[in-house]
């Protein structure tokens, strides 16, 4: 049996901030539990929920040596799912009420955590064959592996995945300040390895000494290889193509089931999804204080209020659309100012038409998902994107811009073949985003029978987890012969 540990900064359902999390605390429950063992390392936040933390049993504590800084390590265990997670323990580095702080501050306590995780490993009764790194804040594991525990006789043949999640964000820190921190030598922070436009970079260390590197879909995998979509990186990611694998991300079909989902107002599968959708339909217009109109066409978005998630082109259309069209909008999620700004501008507006729920909630996000029309991702760039999937799931439409995983998972409607699971447009352009919205408009309140058969045809996509274990278990077991 093959000894897999996932090393993550967050994973459902323990701690989340984003996608990362969902991917780190899905994935393992879908490998082959006869032919994997896996477990997952994360860090013990302050600011996880006391009801998991009531969860976890400790199990020893030592010391690790961060340069000159000699650091109290706990490790904690629980198990979920059938899954055993592990939590590095240190109220220094974990304390605070959100997982991530400032930059200059992560990058220090990212450093402690690989070193914890690696430093921790003979005390956990488990030696992994492979270790799947998770984004920057796991970046320096692969370094330290094959650097200062290279020669230990317990980490010989153990061998590192790492898996990008987003390529933006690298860890990118003042090149002194991470070697006084990490204590390694002189020769890592060069331009091959750990330097990157003057500062050290934990990403790219990740890149640098991983046996294999994953993304999550095979068209982000193809545009970080390219300087438009490579973050600086696109050289060192090109000339290791060969162990660059794209894997779009799987879905927990148990957790976002219209069939089951406790929090919609009523069930549904594709055979009465006209019913099940008008109920929930009806229920979030209530909610809301939306006009209660069952034929008004309801957009949706569930997001991070950034430019990359094109928020700038939402503002750009918002007043045209909302002031020429017959249409609902309803947005979930926080971000810039300026974005929270402008909904909340719109709303006092246009109060029949548009609402913001600035802020987070998973019950309302999965009711969004279920109740919705339509829902719209115009992102600049998407490694793979989860809401366009749970959008489908649930028989709500997306409207997406061909990017990274968007592409890849959204099939454009064609009205000639009568094919298509949703909408897209090719170019980060405002009104060619505006007029896709339009399009779909159109087919919604013109062709409706069309529209109900590219429903039924979403919600039979298969975006289960179950396809892409598979592909990362060929991967697990290419590294360990």
């Amino acid at each position: 049996m093959k000894k897999i540990l996932f090393a993550t900064s967050e994973a459902v359902p323990f701690i989340k901030t984003g996608g990362l999390a969902d991917v780190t605390g899905s994935l393992p429950k879908y490998l082959d539990k006869k032919e994997y063992d896996v477990r997952i390392i994360l860090p013990k936040y302050m600011c996880m929920d006391s009801h998991f933390v009531e969860q976890l049993h400790f199990k020893c504590h030592f010391y690790v040596n961060l340069n000159w800084r000699k650091q109290y390590t706990g490790i904690f265990e629980t198990k979920q799912d059938g899954i055993t997670y592990y939590f590095i323990d240190n109220e220094f580095y974990f304390a605070g009420d959100k997982p991530y702080n400032q930059l200059h501050e992560d990058v220090e306590k990212f450093a402690y955590f690989s070193k914890a995780v690696l430093a921790a490993l003979p005390y956990l009764d488990f030696c992994p064959d492979i270790i799947h790194c998770h984004d920057w804040q796991t970046g320096l594991i692969p370094v330290l592996l094959r650097t200062v525990y290279g020669a230990e006789n317990y980490y010989a043949g153990m061998k590192t995945i790492f898996s990008i999640h987003n390529l933006k964000f690298q860890g990118r820190w003042n090149l002194n300040s991470v070697m006084d921190v990490t204590g390694l030598p002189a020769q890592i922070f060069t331009a091959d390895k750990l330097e990157s436009y003057g500062e050290a970079n934990l990403l790219k260390g990740g890149l640098v000494y991983a046996n294999a590197i994953t993304t999550v879909s095979k068209s982000y995998a193809q545009e970080i290889m390219t300087e438009q979509g490579g973050e600086g990186l696109h050289g060192l990611l090109s000339a290791r193509h060969n162990d660059l694998y794209g894997i779009t991300n799987g879905l927990d079909y148990e957790v976002f089931n219209p069939e089951t989902d406790a929090s919609l107002i009523q069930n549904f599968k594709a055979t009465n999804v006209k019913n099940g959708k008008s109920a929930n339909k009806l229920a979030l217009q209530r909610e809301f204080a939306f006009p209660q109109e069952q034929g008004t066409f309801l957009l949706g978005m569930v997001s991070r209020m950034t430019d990359q998630k094109g928020f700038d082109l939402v503002a750009y259309i918002m007043e045209e659309l909302l002031n020429t069209a017959k249409i609902q909008v309803i947005v979930l999620g926080t971000g810039e100012d300026r974005y929270q700004d402008m909904f909340r501008y719109f709303e006092n507006k246009y109060p029949n038409q548009l609402k913001a729920y600035i802020g987070y909630s998973e019950e309302l996000a999965h009711r969004i998902y279920a109740s919705c029309d339509a829902f719209l991702m115009p992102s600049l760039f998407e490694p793979c994107g989860l809401s366009q999937l749970m959008s489908m799931r649930y028989g709500t439409l997306p409207i997406v811009r061909e990017t990274g995983g968007l592409k890849d998972t959204v099939l454009p409607y064609n009205e000639y073949e009568k094919t298509g699971t949703g909408f897209s447009f090719a170019n980060y352009n405002a009104h060619e985003m505006l007029n896709t919205i339009r399009y779909a408009m159109h087919i919604y309140y013109d062709k409706r029978k069309e529209w109900d058969a590219m429903v039924k045809r979403a919600m039979k996509e298969d975006f289960s987890w179950e396809r892409s274990a598979k592909e990362y278990e060929k991967l697990y077991d290419n590294l360990v012969l």
